[in-house]
């Protein structure tokens, strides 16, 4: 059985577009998005409204809970003053915008979803078992790594939130970052997705699907987002 399994679109509706229209090409059994759909870009309610659309079980993300539930900050690390405020006004731009009915689904989000699929226990969720804006990175010492696969009963851990993507081994448990829809911070501006494959091993793979990133960035430069957010997705970088 083959899934396919996204995070972090993050208002870049063009992103999402391009990636569920390769999903299709791929034919596999079943999708999954482990959230974030919010902030950042110029289109949360109609990327909001194409994942309700679809009907494809979602995760609740720390962005979408800041929004859904109108927080004061939308549980984000930033490393200096500017990210900072530039993440501010994208919080209280994106409540400002999002609509009531967007913000009422935004709530309904599971925080996690559990299956079995060819025998293999699968775990999504946003950011790590334990919390849903816990950052794990791929150079975490092991030791942490180790500690989430004692606790989670699962074989394989899916997640986000970073917006790298990466696939490694502890001891039994597979941990899969499936890395960002609509705001990559590897390098490469392609929207990335991750394909698991339970019958393989490893059992993911990782697909950069390019797509039309001069109207997104045309779009949030007309906007009254940062700028910055359009020079982040057109080098790949950018901090959430």
């Amino acid at each position: 059985m083959r899934l396919a399994v996204f995070s972090d679109i993050h208002g870049n509706l063009p992103a999402l577009d391009a990636v569920l229209g390769d999903i299709v090409r791929q034919q596999v059994d079943a999708r999954y998005c482990l959230g974030d759909l919010v902030g950042y870009a110029p289109f949360p309610n109609e990327v909001t409204e194409r994942i309700r659309g679809e009907r494809i079980p979602t995760i609740m993300g720390n962005y979408d809970d800041g929004v859904g539930f109108d927080r004061d900050e939308c549980g984000c690390a930033y490393r200096e003053a500017d990210e900072q405020r530039r993440g501010q006004q994208s919080l209280e731009w994106t409540k400002a915008r999002v609509t009531a009915d967007n913000k009422a689904f935004l709530r309904t989000l599971a925080a996690e979803i559990r299956t079995v699929v060819d025998g293999q226990r699968l775990l999504f969720v946003h950011g790590s078992p334990r919390k849903m804006n816990e950052y794990l990175f791929e150079d975490r010492p092991d030791s942490s790594f180790q500690r989430l696969a004692a606790s989670s009963r699962a074989d394989i851990i899916v997640f986000g939130h970073t917006h790298k993507p990466y696939m490694k081994r502890i001891g039994d448990v597979w941990f899969v970052n499936v890395g960002s829809v609509g705001k990559p911070k590897d390098g490469n501006w392609h929207a990335c997705y991750a394909i698991l494959d339970l019958e393989r091993d490893p059992p993911a793979s990782f697909t950069r699907v390019p797509y039309d990133i001069a109207s997104i960035t045309r779009a949030i430069r007309a906007s009254e987002l940062p700028h910055e957010f359009a020079d982040d997705l057109e080098t790949g970088g950018g901090v959430k």
